[in-house]
Protein backbone atom coordinates (compact mmCIF):
# COMPACT_ATOMS: atom_id res chain seq x y z
CA UNK A 1 0.00 0.00 0.00
CA UNK A 2 1.35 3.95 -0.59
CA UNK A 3 1.93 5.90 2.49
CA UNK A 4 -0.70 8.51 2.95
CA UNK A 5 -0.10 11.86 2.42
CA UNK A 6 1.69 13.91 4.99
CA UNK A 7 2.01 17.47 4.59
CA UNK A 8 3.10 21.10 7.05
CA UNK A 9 1.06 23.05 8.77
CA UNK A 10 0.10 26.27 8.00
CA UNK A 11 1.81 28.20 10.75
CA UNK A 12 0.49 30.53 13.33
CA UNK A 13 0.44 33.12 11.45
CA UNK A 14 -1.54 32.45 8.39
CA UNK A 15 -5.11 34.30 8.88
CA UNK A 16 -7.25 31.70 6.84
CA UNK A 17 -7.62 27.92 8.53
CA UNK A 18 -7.86 25.42 4.68
CA UNK A 19 -11.35 24.10 4.52
CA UNK A 20 -10.61 20.34 5.75
CA UNK A 21 -9.35 22.08 9.13
CA UNK A 22 -12.24 23.50 9.91
CA UNK A 23 -14.67 21.68 13.02
CA UNK A 24 -17.97 21.48 11.92
CA UNK A 25 -19.32 19.55 14.84
CA UNK A 26 -20.19 22.63 16.66
CA UNK A 27 -18.06 24.75 19.23
CA UNK A 28 -14.10 23.70 18.62
CA UNK A 29 -13.34 24.66 21.93
CA UNK A 30 -11.32 27.40 24.02
CA UNK A 31 -8.42 27.08 26.80
CA UNK A 32 -9.81 30.25 28.02
CA UNK A 33 -10.77 30.76 32.23
CA UNK A 34 -14.44 30.57 31.06
CA UNK A 35 -14.13 26.96 31.85
CA UNK A 36 -14.11 25.41 35.48
CA UNK A 37 -11.48 22.66 36.06
CA UNK A 38 -12.34 18.87 36.81
CA UNK A 39 -13.21 18.24 40.21
CA UNK A 40 -11.54 15.16 40.48
CA UNK A 41 -9.03 13.83 43.13
CA UNK A 42 -5.52 13.41 43.10
CA UNK A 43 -5.27 9.93 43.87
CA UNK A 44 -1.82 8.72 45.80
CA UNK A 45 -1.57 5.03 44.02
CA UNK A 46 1.32 3.94 46.51
CA UNK A 47 -1.22 4.02 49.25
CA UNK A 48 -4.12 1.70 47.66
CA UNK A 49 -2.87 -1.44 49.22
CA UNK A 50 -1.72 0.25 52.57
CA UNK A 51 -3.09 -1.51 55.73
CA UNK A 52 -3.86 1.76 57.10
CA UNK A 53 -4.34 4.20 54.49
CA UNK A 54 -5.63 1.81 51.43
CA UNK A 55 -9.24 1.82 51.91
CA UNK A 56 -9.72 5.48 52.19
CA UNK A 57 -7.75 5.69 48.67
CA UNK A 58 -9.81 3.37 46.69
CA UNK A 59 -12.80 4.66 48.05
CA UNK A 60 -11.18 8.31 46.65
CA UNK A 61 -10.89 6.17 43.42
CA UNK A 62 -13.88 4.32 42.82
CA UNK A 63 -15.60 7.86 43.50
CA UNK A 64 -13.71 9.33 41.05
CA UNK A 65 -13.92 6.55 38.00
CA UNK A 66 -18.07 6.40 39.11
CA UNK A 67 -19.23 10.19 39.02
CA UNK A 68 -16.25 11.19 36.14
CA UNK A 69 -14.76 8.52 34.37
CA UNK A 70 -11.32 9.68 35.30
CA UNK A 71 -8.32 10.16 37.70
CA UNK A 72 -4.97 11.66 37.78
CA UNK A 73 -2.62 9.66 39.86
CA UNK A 74 0.68 10.19 41.51
CA UNK A 75 3.73 8.19 43.23
CA UNK A 76 2.84 5.71 40.41
CA UNK A 77 6.59 3.54 40.74
CA UNK A 78 7.34 4.62 37.39
CA UNK A 79 10.50 7.36 37.35
CA UNK A 80 10.01 10.93 36.54
CA UNK A 81 13.49 10.75 35.08
CA UNK A 82 12.16 7.63 33.03
CA UNK A 83 9.26 9.86 31.78
CA UNK A 84 11.28 12.76 30.73
CA UNK A 85 13.06 10.32 28.34
CA UNK A 86 9.80 9.53 27.29
CA UNK A 87 8.35 12.95 26.65
CA UNK A 88 12.08 13.45 25.36
CA UNK A 89 12.00 11.03 22.24
CA UNK A 90 8.77 11.83 21.33
CA UNK A 91 9.90 15.71 21.17
CA UNK A 92 12.81 14.81 19.20
CA UNK A 93 11.21 12.85 16.63
CA UNK A 94 8.28 15.19 15.84
CA UNK A 95 10.80 17.94 15.29
CA UNK A 96 12.61 16.16 12.63
CA UNK A 97 12.41 17.74 9.36
CA UNK A 98 9.52 16.14 7.24
CA UNK A 99 11.21 13.89 4.84
CA UNK A 100 12.36 12.21 7.30
CA UNK A 101 9.13 11.62 9.54
CA UNK A 102 8.10 10.57 6.36
CA UNK A 103 9.71 7.00 6.68
CA UNK A 104 7.36 6.15 9.14
CA UNK A 105 4.12 7.66 7.56
CA UNK A 106 0.86 5.32 7.86
CA UNK A 107 -0.04 3.37 4.87
CA UNK A 108 -3.67 4.31 3.00
CA UNK A 109 -6.25 2.29 4.46
CA UNK A 110 -3.81 1.47 7.59
CA UNK A 111 -3.15 2.98 11.19
CA UNK A 112 0.16 2.72 12.21
CA UNK A 113 2.37 5.19 11.70
CA UNK A 114 2.99 8.95 11.44
CA UNK A 115 -0.18 11.14 10.30
CA UNK A 116 -1.23 14.32 9.89
CA UNK A 117 -5.07 13.15 11.28
CA UNK A 118 -7.10 10.05 12.19
CA UNK A 119 -9.08 9.36 9.17
CA UNK A 120 -9.40 9.90 5.67
CA UNK A 121 -12.90 10.86 5.76
CA UNK A 122 -15.12 12.78 2.98
CA UNK A 123 -17.80 13.86 6.02
CA UNK A 124 -15.68 14.93 8.82
CA UNK A 125 -12.75 17.66 9.26
CA UNK A 126 -9.37 17.10 9.89
CA UNK A 127 -8.18 17.13 13.38
CA UNK A 128 -5.20 19.41 14.22
CA UNK A 129 -3.10 17.10 15.10
CA UNK A 130 0.40 14.98 14.38
CA UNK A 131 0.69 11.62 15.29
CA UNK A 132 2.83 8.59 15.59
CA UNK A 133 0.45 5.45 16.34
CA UNK A 134 2.20 2.13 16.91
CA UNK A 135 0.85 -1.25 18.40
CA UNK A 136 3.31 -2.01 20.88
CA UNK A 137 1.97 -5.51 22.65
CA UNK A 138 1.61 -8.23 21.38
CA UNK A 139 5.51 -7.92 20.61
CA UNK A 140 4.94 -10.53 17.16
CA UNK A 141 2.34 -7.36 15.99
CA UNK A 142 4.76 -4.61 16.51
CA UNK A 143 4.74 -3.11 12.45
CA UNK A 144 8.87 -2.31 13.49
CA UNK A 145 9.52 -0.57 10.17
CA UNK A 146 7.03 2.46 11.26
CA UNK A 147 8.96 2.46 14.87
CA UNK A 148 11.27 5.59 14.08
CA UNK A 149 15.38 4.84 14.11
CA UNK A 150 15.70 8.34 14.51
CA UNK A 151 16.11 9.39 17.78
CA UNK A 152 18.29 6.12 18.51
CA UNK A 153 16.84 5.31 21.79
CA UNK A 154 13.52 5.76 20.77
CA UNK A 155 12.54 1.80 20.40
CA UNK A 156 14.03 0.77 23.41
CA UNK A 157 12.25 3.81 25.86
CA UNK A 158 9.09 2.96 24.29
CA UNK A 159 9.53 -1.08 24.89
CA UNK A 160 10.49 -0.48 28.68
CA UNK A 161 7.34 1.90 28.91
CA UNK A 162 5.30 -0.81 27.86
CA UNK A 163 6.07 -2.79 29.91
CA UNK A 164 5.49 -0.47 32.84
CA UNK A 165 2.04 0.38 31.68
CA UNK A 166 1.01 -3.03 31.49
CA UNK A 167 2.45 -3.55 34.95
CA UNK A 168 0.28 -0.47 36.27
CA UNK A 169 -2.58 -1.22 34.17
CA UNK A 170 -2.94 -4.84 36.32
CA UNK A 171 -2.52 -3.29 39.52
CA UNK A 172 -5.22 -0.81 38.76
CA UNK A 173 -7.43 -3.38 37.55
CA UNK A 174 -7.22 -5.05 40.56
CA UNK A 175 -7.54 -2.22 42.87
CA UNK A 176 -10.79 -1.79 41.04
CA UNK A 177 -11.66 -5.26 41.81
CA UNK A 178 -11.22 -4.62 45.47
CA UNK A 179 -12.66 -1.00 45.48
CA UNK A 180 -16.19 -3.05 44.88
CA UNK A 181 -15.07 -5.58 47.48
CA UNK A 182 -15.03 -8.67 44.73
CA UNK A 183 -12.73 -11.05 43.92
CA UNK A 184 -9.23 -9.03 43.33
CA UNK A 185 -8.81 -10.58 39.91
CA UNK A 186 -12.16 -10.75 38.35
CA UNK A 187 -11.54 -8.11 36.04
CA UNK A 188 -7.73 -9.05 35.25
CA UNK A 189 -9.16 -12.76 34.78
CA UNK A 190 -11.34 -11.41 32.19
CA UNK A 191 -9.19 -8.63 30.38
CA UNK A 192 -6.73 -11.67 29.60
CA UNK A 193 -2.96 -12.64 29.90
CA UNK A 194 -2.59 -11.72 26.04
CA UNK A 195 -4.18 -8.17 25.64
CA UNK A 196 -2.93 -5.47 23.25
CA UNK A 197 -1.54 -2.34 23.81
CA UNK A 198 -1.35 0.61 21.39
CA UNK A 199 0.76 3.56 22.05
CA UNK A 200 0.03 7.29 20.51
CA UNK A 201 2.15 10.23 20.28
CA UNK A 202 0.47 13.40 20.08
CA UNK A 203 1.79 16.96 18.72
CA UNK A 204 -0.67 19.64 18.78
CA UNK A 205 0.85 22.32 16.72
CA UNK A 206 -0.21 26.12 17.37
CA UNK A 207 -3.20 26.76 15.42
CA UNK A 208 -3.60 30.60 13.81
CA UNK A 209 -7.84 29.81 14.22
CA UNK A 210 -7.82 27.61 17.63
CA UNK A 211 -12.01 28.66 17.60
CA UNK A 212 -12.49 27.06 14.23
CA UNK A 213 -9.68 24.06 14.28
CA UNK A 214 -9.90 20.97 16.95
CA UNK A 215 -6.98 18.70 18.31
CA UNK A 216 -9.24 15.95 18.75
CA UNK A 217 -13.10 15.89 18.50
CA UNK A 218 -15.01 14.67 21.38
CA UNK A 219 -15.05 10.80 21.48
CA UNK A 220 -15.15 8.37 24.57
CA UNK A 221 -12.18 5.25 24.37
CA UNK A 222 -12.46 1.63 23.13
CA UNK A 223 -9.88 0.39 25.68
CA UNK A 224 -9.98 -1.19 29.25
CA UNK A 225 -8.26 1.72 30.54
CA UNK A 226 -6.30 4.83 28.95
CA UNK A 227 -3.17 6.37 30.22
CA UNK A 228 -2.15 9.66 29.41
CA UNK A 229 1.44 11.34 30.01
CA UNK A 230 0.49 14.88 29.90
CA UNK A 231 2.45 17.50 28.37
CA UNK A 232 4.41 19.32 31.86
CA UNK A 233 3.20 22.77 30.56
CA UNK A 234 0.00 23.18 28.11
CA UNK A 235 -3.16 22.17 28.84
CA UNK A 236 -5.65 20.97 26.71
CA UNK A 237 -7.47 17.82 27.72
CA UNK A 238 -11.53 18.35 28.43
CA UNK A 239 -13.71 16.22 29.73
CA UNK A 240 -17.67 16.28 29.49
CA UNK A 241 -20.28 15.91 32.20
CA UNK A 242 -23.69 16.84 32.30
CA UNK A 243 -23.75 18.78 29.32
CA UNK A 244 -20.52 20.55 30.48
CA UNK A 245 -16.54 21.36 29.52
CA UNK A 246 -14.15 20.88 32.16
CA UNK A 247 -10.08 21.41 31.53
CA UNK A 248 -8.27 19.12 33.11
CA UNK A 249 -5.24 20.85 35.12
CA UNK A 250 -1.12 19.77 34.59
CA UNK A 251 0.12 17.75 37.05
CA UNK A 252 3.62 17.01 36.19
CA UNK A 253 4.62 13.34 36.82
CA UNK A 254 1.26 12.11 37.07
CA UNK A 255 -0.79 10.10 34.88
CA UNK A 256 -4.53 10.68 33.67
CA UNK A 257 -6.03 7.95 33.23
CA UNK A 258 -9.44 7.02 31.60
CA UNK A 259 -12.10 4.58 31.97
CA UNK A 260 -12.92 3.09 28.38
CA UNK A 261 -15.85 1.48 27.41
CA UNK A 262 -14.39 -1.72 27.91
CA UNK A 263 -14.33 -1.64 31.58
CA UNK A 264 -17.73 0.14 31.28
CA UNK A 265 -19.28 -3.32 30.10
CA UNK A 266 -17.22 -5.24 32.95
CA UNK A 267 -18.25 -2.90 35.67
CA UNK A 268 -22.16 -3.04 33.87
CA UNK A 269 -21.92 0.58 33.94
CA UNK A 270 -20.98 1.60 37.47
CA UNK A 271 -17.83 2.76 35.50
CA UNK A 272 -18.62 5.52 33.07
CA UNK A 273 -16.40 5.68 29.89
CA UNK A 274 -16.41 9.54 29.52
CA UNK A 275 -16.56 12.07 26.57
CA UNK A 276 -13.46 14.05 25.97
CA UNK A 277 -11.59 16.24 23.87
CA UNK A 278 -8.65 18.52 23.04
CA UNK A 279 -8.56 22.13 22.11
CA UNK A 280 -5.54 24.14 20.32
CA UNK A 281 -3.80 27.31 21.03
CA UNK A 282 -2.03 29.82 18.81
CA UNK A 283 0.79 30.08 21.05
CA UNK A 284 2.19 27.18 21.83
CA UNK A 285 2.45 23.49 20.75
CA UNK A 286 1.18 20.29 23.33
CA UNK A 287 3.23 17.07 23.09
CA UNK A 288 1.74 14.01 24.70
CA UNK A 289 1.68 10.17 24.94
CA UNK A 290 -1.28 8.17 25.40
CA UNK A 291 -1.34 4.20 25.76
CA UNK A 292 -4.60 1.98 25.06
CA UNK A 293 -4.76 -0.99 27.38
CA UNK A 294 -7.16 -3.32 25.48
CA UNK A 295 -8.46 -7.17 26.05
CA UNK A 296 -6.99 -10.06 24.21
CA UNK A 297 -9.84 -9.61 21.03
CA UNK A 298 -10.38 -13.40 21.07
CA UNK A 299 -11.57 -13.33 24.80
CA UNK A 300 -15.29 -12.34 25.66
CA UNK A 301 -16.08 -9.77 28.43
CA UNK A 302 -19.04 -8.88 30.14
CA UNK A 303 -20.34 -7.76 33.29
CA UNK A 304 -18.61 -9.24 36.03
CA UNK A 305 -21.35 -11.86 38.04
CA UNK A 306 -20.56 -10.20 41.37
CA UNK A 307 -22.02 -6.91 39.79
CA UNK A 308 -25.56 -7.99 38.38
CA UNK A 309 -28.42 -7.63 40.86
CA UNK A 310 -31.62 -7.94 41.02
CA UNK A 311 -31.35 -3.67 41.95
CA UNK A 312 -28.56 -3.89 39.20
CA UNK A 313 -29.92 -6.19 36.15
CA UNK A 314 -27.48 -6.56 33.19
CA UNK A 315 -26.95 -3.89 31.04
CA UNK A 316 -24.55 -5.06 28.04
CA UNK A 317 -23.77 -7.76 25.70
CA UNK A 318 -21.31 -10.10 25.49
CA UNK A 319 -18.87 -8.58 23.67
CA UNK A 320 -15.70 -10.45 21.52
CA UNK A 321 -13.38 -7.93 19.89
CA UNK A 322 -14.95 -4.59 20.80
CA UNK A 323 -12.69 -2.33 18.93
CA UNK A 324 -13.58 -3.98 15.62
CA UNK A 325 -17.06 -1.73 15.97
CA UNK A 326 -14.82 1.04 16.67
CA UNK A 327 -14.01 2.42 13.50
CA UNK A 328 -17.71 2.02 11.81
CA UNK A 329 -18.97 3.89 14.34
CA UNK A 330 -16.38 6.51 14.97
CA UNK A 331 -16.52 7.47 11.30
CA UNK A 332 -20.01 8.18 11.80
CA UNK A 333 -20.00 10.23 14.90
CA UNK A 334 -21.78 7.43 17.09
CA UNK A 335 -20.49 5.84 20.19
CA UNK A 336 -19.78 2.18 19.80
CA UNK A 337 -20.73 1.30 23.39
CA UNK A 338 -24.34 2.02 22.01
CA UNK A 339 -24.00 -1.49 20.53
CA UNK A 340 -22.99 -3.06 23.40
CA UNK A 341 -26.14 -2.37 25.48
CA UNK A 342 -29.01 -4.42 25.57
Amino acid sequence: MAPAQVEEKPSKTVQELPNNYIYKGGDAGTLGTSLSYIDIPTIDFSLLSSPTSGKQELEKLCSALTSWGCVQIINHGIDPAFMDKVDEVGKQFFGLPLEEKKKYARENGGYEGYSNHILDSKDQAFDWIDRLYLVTKPEDKRELKLWPENPQSFREILHEYTAKIEKLNEMLLKAIARALTLEENCFLDMYGEDASMLSIFNLYPPCPRPDLAIGLKPHADASVFTYLMQDKEVEGLQFQKDDQWYKVPVIPGAFVINVGDQIEIMSNGIFKSPIHRVVTNTEKGRMSLVMFCFPNPNKEIEPVKGLVTETRPRLYKTMKDYTSILVENYQKGRRPIEAAKI
